[in-house]
């Protein structure tokens, strides 16, 4: 039987932005992919991290998986690795993500700003939020079909269920992970597009932290490295998760 795998994506994605991705790990897999809370046709879903790691146990095709995450969902899923353990959390993979800030004053200015960004994107039809939150100078330099696809998946997504993600799953009210990474012993790969600087950044430290993780560059690709390389993406997915301090994909 091919070992489980379970894909969570970011915010104002849906289930469809891994696509690709999982296409490219066909037949060495049996991959999930759903709807977090407050995307897609989970959009009527509790948005919270406790939530999501039930959620994503519920939903996992066995009793232990490998948990991969992008960005909002690298974030829940290390949240999730550590709630629910190495019994079933075998091996993490996280994509352009953060354990979080770990400055109370920055994480409650973030959580100010995400609040506010919620009751924004409330009075706003889901074509303009999606095409707000796609100008980012984050994206920017996406080619432009992956823009295109990228800016087709968020018309998937409701203005309510955004904001209710915005405010259960942000920055901003997320509990730091920081000084819980060493408790983190199954094997972790960090994959960070090479353009993505502030997020290469991140691994870094975070790999430092880590005792039992590898970094993978996805060459020439930015934040969003799944959308714009699906390819090389799986390829790290489906690494050994043998240590090293740095790798190519």
């Amino acid at each position: 039987m091919l070992p489980a795998l379970v894909l969570l994506h970011g915010f104002t994605q849906t289930r469809q932005s891994w696509r690709r991705t999982a296409q490219a790990l066909a037949g060495r897999y049996r991959a999930v992919a759903p709807d977090l809370p407050g995307h897609g046709q989970a959009n009527h879903r509790t948005a919270s991290f406790d939530a999501c790691a039930a959620y994503v146990r519920a939903l996992a095709p066995a009793r232990t998986f490998t948990l991969v995450g992008y960005s909002m969902g690298g974030r829940i899923a290390l949240h999730s690795a550590l709630t629910l353990g190495p019994e079933i959390v075998t091996r993490l993979v996280l994509i352009g993500a953060s354990p979080g800030l770990a400055d109370p004053a920055e994480r409650a200015a973030r959580r100010t700003a995400d609040d506010a960004l919620a009751a924004r994107v409330e009075t706003l039809t889901i074509e303009a939020f999606a095409a707000e939150w796609g100008a980012q100078p984050l994206f920017a330099d996406q080619p432009p079909l992956v823009a295109a696809a990228a800016n087709a998946d968020r018309l998937r997504n409701t203005p309510s269920g955004l904001a209710s993600a915005l405010r259960g799953l942000g920055t901003g009210v997320m509990e730091p992970l920081w000084e819980r990474l060493p408790q983190l012993a199954i094997p972790v790969t960090l994959v960070v597009g090479e353009r993505d600087g502030k997020f290469l950044a991140l691994a870094e430290a975070m790999l430092v932290q880590l005792p039992n993780a590898q970094l993978v560059t996805v060459p020439g690709a930015g934040h969003a490295a799944q959308l714009e390389d699906p390819e090389a993406v799986a390829e790290a997915i489906h690494q050994s998760g043998s240590p090293s301090s740095s790798a190519s994909a």
